[in-house]
């Protein structure tokens, strides 16, 4: 059986106590600030030794754990499910003449959390607690408090809670730079797996720069074979010091339980969040380049003896990236000291540095190495959405469209190009969804013709267009009307 990754999350284990039904979840509004602030970086260097004698192989970790494991909390959800299947209703309907009221269920579940504001900021994973109607933090030392959602991101699966505390200080976690991790480094992993209580495992960083595992939009992990299973979600990750490594997040399984592949968001992008939750809106760097990993053949034709780094396909003429004079062919190497291996690595480089930064390029031209400075800046909405309904009779008809620019394709999220007309929502028996298209994917070409704006997609289906063109994650297809009947074709 194929291996795929499960989120860590409970699955209603437990009942939740202390929950009462006027807890409620709220969302920040747009630029209302969040109390606290962004824990500092703990700096201490990382004294890195193996065992030397029998003394030192049985040293504990209960030090360390006894520090941290006070800022990790436990969360509980409870989604109230109002719904009623269609069976039961036609039921209801066939004997009693009507329908009976929606019973309204409760669906439990559970994950963890980490403190990182004394006055009751936590964070944990957005999809613990997306949906909930209530939520409820339960403290190591058996203190229990509801708990209201005040930010949350869902590219990069975090959510930022808040408890009344009445004045009462909680303990709040170390933060550790995640940049520093190195593969072999001791790893603890406290959380609430199962439900069966707070717990925690040990174990080493597996690998750093993990990209491609589907998880979320942002694509960049730490991995850890620290035993990590449903109910971990949003516990912490924690360095040989204690301090925060990454925010635990999803396992690598087949049968939902752990194989020892665990993965962690960053610690360095935790940071970025809770940056993002004082004003409301996350907005990650820009430089205006895009590219493609190199494969055996590229890199020998970049004058290489093997891949590695980032082949530049793409740069939008006046951005950052232009203006430092990165080119079209050229093999980003690294950023700021980092190597770049794909576009999620670059993507992680550019969120984690901030808007304003000014980063220090490798590049790779011609065999020849050469060095550049790029000032990172905030994605442009150029050009403007337009989101556009299409009426009429087309193949599109039903259909809402869209423009993409750099700020909308990193709001929409999901590696959407930077440019081009994106699907954006659909009537359900619309002909394009009977043809398998699906909010996100782009729109090549309608009626035969290539569209590249909005108002090509519109014009072409105000004549009637009976054919399209679109494509998913870099695979396209083309369908229309033949012969009276929709068919397709690669």
């Amino acid at each position: 059986m194929r291996s795929r990754t499960k989120l860590a999350a409970g699955l209603g284990i437990g009942a939740i106590a202390g929950i009462g039904l006027a807890v409620g979840v709220s969302g920040q509004m747009p630029g209302q600030a969040i109390p606290g602030g962004v824990p500092p970086v703990d700096t201490t260097p990382v004294v890195r030794n193996v065992p030397d004698g029998q003394a030192q192989v049985t040293l504990s970790f209960a030090p360390i754990v006894k520090s941290a494991a006070p800022a990790v909390v436990n969360i509980y959800t409870a989604t109230v499910d109002r719904s009623r299947s269609a069976n039961m209703d036609a039921f209801m309907q066939q004997f009693f003449g009507g329908s009976a009221p929606a019973r309204p269920r409760v669906q439990q579940s559970l994950g963890s959390g980490v403190i990182v504001g004394a006055d009751g900021l936590i964070v944990t994973n957005n999809h613990v607690v997306k949906g909930a109607d209530q939520i409820l933090v339960a403290l190591s030392d058996r203190r229990e408090y509801p708990a209201k959602l005040v930010f949350s991101d869902a590219r990069l699966d975090l959510a930022l809670l808040k408890v009344d505390t009445k004045g009462t200080p909680l303990p709040v976690i170390r933060m550790g730079d995640s940049n520093q991790a190195e593969v072999g480094d001791v790893t603890i992993a406290i959380g609430n797996p199962f439900g069966v209580g707070q717990t925690v495992t040990t174990g080493i960083v597996s690998a750093i720069a993990r990209t491609g595992v589907g998880i979320s939009d942002w694509q960049f992990f730490i991995q850890t074979d620290a035993a990590i299973n449903p109910g971990n979600s949003g516990g912490a990750l924690l360095d040989g010091q204690g301090r925060l490594l990454g925010i635990n997040t999803a396992i690598y399984s087949q049968g939902g339980g752990s194989n020892g592949i665990g993965f962690a968001i960053p610690s360095r992008m935790v940071r970025v969040f809770l940056s993002a939750a004082q004003s409301g809106k996350l907005v990650s760097g820009w430089i205006g380049v895009e590219g493609e990993p190199l494969t055996a053949e590229s890199a020998r034709l970049a004058g290489m003896d093997r891949p590695g780094g980032l082949l530049v396909t793409g740069v939008v003429p006046g951005s950052p990236g232009a203006r430092a004079g990165i080119r079209i062919g050229d093999v980003l190497r690294s950023v700021n000291g980092k190597d770049v291996a794909d576009g999620g690595q670059l993507r992680y480089s550019l969120a984690t540095e901030g808007v304003g930064r000014s980063l220090d390029v490798v590049l790779l031209r011609e065999g020849r190495e050469q060095r550049a400075s790029v000032t990172v800046a905030a994605p442009p909405e150029t050009p403007a959405r337009q989101l556009t309904p299409i009426t009429g009779q087309s193949i599109l008809t039903g259909v809402t469209v869209a423009n993409l620019s750099p700020a909308y394709a990193q709001e929409l999220g999901a590696g959407l190009p930077e440019q081009g007309v994106v699907v954006v929502q659909m009537v359900g028996n619309a002909p394009a969804a009977q043809i398998g298209i699906r909010p996100g994917d782009i729109i090549e070409a309608v009626g035969g013709q290539p569209v590249k704006t909005v108002a090509d997609v519109a014009a072409q289906a105000s004549r009637g267009a009976v054919v399209v063109r679109w494509s998913r994650d870099g695979n396209s297809r083309e369908c229309g009307v033949v012969n009276g009947r929709l068919a397709c074709r690669p």
